[in-house]
């Protein structure tokens, strides 16, 4: 299991993350609100602005203050770090 940093020590596993999206949309928006009125919504981002909007496969939506190209990054950087692991073998 590999665990991405979405911000202030907060981890996600990679392998339940469906999508990273930006907050800034109206679908996003009604995402979030649905996700907080059935209790899945994870706030991580320590009161500071929302700027991505994690999807995971549990149907839990999760707020991080790092912008998604940093996140998304975080996990290209997780992924070719199992494909380093799997040649060396």
């Amino acid at each position: 299991m590999k665990l991405i940093n979405i911000g202030f020590g907060n981890m996600i596993s990679s392998g339940r993350l469906i999508a990273i999206v930006s907050p800034d949309s109206a679908p996003v928006k009604r995402l979030v609100q649905e996700a907080r009125d059935r209790g899945m919504l994870i706030d991580a981002t320590y009161g500071r602005r929302t700027r991505a909007v994690i999807i995971m496969d549990t149907d839990h939506v999760i707020l991080s203050a790092i912008l998604p190209e940093t996140v998304a990054g975080r996990a290209n950087d997780k992924t070719q770090e199992v494909e380093e692991d799997e040649d060396e073998r």
